[in-house]
């Protein structure tokens, strides 16, 4: 007999600050001890929450190897103290796995095979760099024409839609100051307090000259990434880094970054049983492929997809969180539908606040449910292109 499709709530949602990549305030600091950071955070906010209650942690990666190979999911969800009854597991969808977690975590609750899941997402790009610590791609990508695109850099597949969708530089810098500016001034104005729990970093040093091991201890409450001092002539003054003669500079891209994430999602009746309220209902999502070499614009497919899905309109949205991968394929995106800048990104997005890869799509979420109860609006969405070609986007709504 078929099973009634039922509601998943988020009902606790806690992000790590985030971190700038490689030399920031969490170059030393491992991805599964931040995902274990933000487990118990979430948990904290569910105080009469059973731990045995729940179902599965299901945490994305885009790079799950190393320090956050070894199914990282299941080894912090045990760090963190949940009973061993609890399975876990990593999913990899590049930028978006964060949000995939959510998205795979919210079907299982709606289907009914689950009333409690922990949704989240973990990277360090200080110590699992970009592609991994082994390139091994599959020579047959250089081999034929239709394929190589698969095997090009992030840099070059902006160049691409900036070329394609006609995004001059001096739009793509102007964007990016606003990313900044918007992102400082969120966080003058307490934006990210209620969604970022701090993180205490203990790092030692030897002391060669007594021989002793010097040990600073600091809080970390705010995301690294944001500069004051940007301004569009310091910007111009950039040169391109991934064609001779382009457009896309390391002003107007995304930051490396690290970070992690976590969001707890319930059934109603798992809400009653343990006394828990609502931040939010998930209303959908969706994935779409595009061609690879503009793999940018994947959120112009994904965005039409998921609001047909939910029968949602665009214009019903109130808040927009737009991954800004590039400054290049988010003016491609926001021009082609037509999307409101005043919702786009408003207390700033991934040039300032960094995109600590696989973690950025549950930090996000976590950003536009405070902001969305925060300011008295309804629906938001969280957007991203992902690598190698696909676009993605979830439908909230704040309650």
């Amino acid at each position: 007999m078929a099973k009634q499709i039922q509601d998943a709530y988020i009902v606790a949602a806690a992000r790590t600050p985030v971190g700038k990549a490689p030399r920031g305030m969490f170059k030393h600091v491992r991805p599964d001890d931040m995902l274990v950071h933000v487990i118990k955070t979430v948990m904290q906010q569910c105080v009469d929450l059973d731990p045995v209650a729940i179902d599965d942690v299901i945490v994305g990666c885009a790079m799950p190897e190393a320090e956050q190979g070894i199914n990282v999911a299941r080894v912090a969800l045990l760090l963190a103290g949940l009973p061993n009854s609890v399975p876990g597991m990593t999913i990899n969808r590049f930028c978006a796995s964060g949000l995939q977690s959510v998205a795979v975590a919210a079907d299982r609750i709606r289907l009914g095979e689950a009333d409690v899941m922990i949704a989240g997402g973990t990277e360090s790009m200080s110590m699992v760099p970009m592609m991994g610590n082994k390139v091994a791609m599959n020579p047959v990508m250089f081999q034929h024409d239709e394929n190589v695109a698969i095997a090009y850099g992030m840099g070059m597949t902006a160049e691409k839609v900036a070329e394609q969708w006609k995004v001059t530089r001096e739009a793509q810098d102007e964007f990016a100051l606003t990313s900044h500016r918007r992102a400082l001034k969120a966080i003058e104005n307490a934006e990210f307090t209620q969604e970022i729990t701090p993180y205490t970093v203990n790092e030692k040093h030897p002391d060669l000259m007594t021989h002793q091991v010097r040990e600073e201890i600091s809080v970390k409450d705010t995301d690294e990434g944001p500069r004051a001092n940007s301004s569009l002539d310091a910007l111009a003054k950039l040169r391109p880094v991934f064609a001779a003669h382009g457009s896309v500079t390391a002003g107007n891209s995304s930051q490396m970054s690290d970070g992690a994430g976590a969001v707890v999602l319930m059934s109603e009746s798992a809400m009653k049983r343990f006394n828990l309220s609502p931040l939010g209902r998930f209303i959908g999502f969706s994935v779409v492929g595009v061609p690879p070499e503009i793999m940018g614009v994947g959120p112009i497919k994904a965005i039409p997809k998921v609001l047909a899905q939910t029968g949602i309109k665009q214009d019903d949205l109130d808040w927009i969180e737009l991954n800004e991968a590039f400054a290049a394929q988010s003016l491609a995106v926001i021009n082609e539908l037509n999307l409101d800048r005043k919702i786009v990104n408003p207390l700033g997005g991934a040039i300032a606040l960094g995109h600590p890869l696989g973690a950025t799509g549950s930090i996000r979420v976590a950003t536009l449910m405070h902001g969305l109860r925060r300011h008295k609006k309804k629906y938001g969405m969280v957007t991203m292109c992902i690598g190698s070609g696909m676009g993605a986007a979830g439908v909230f709504e704040a309650l």
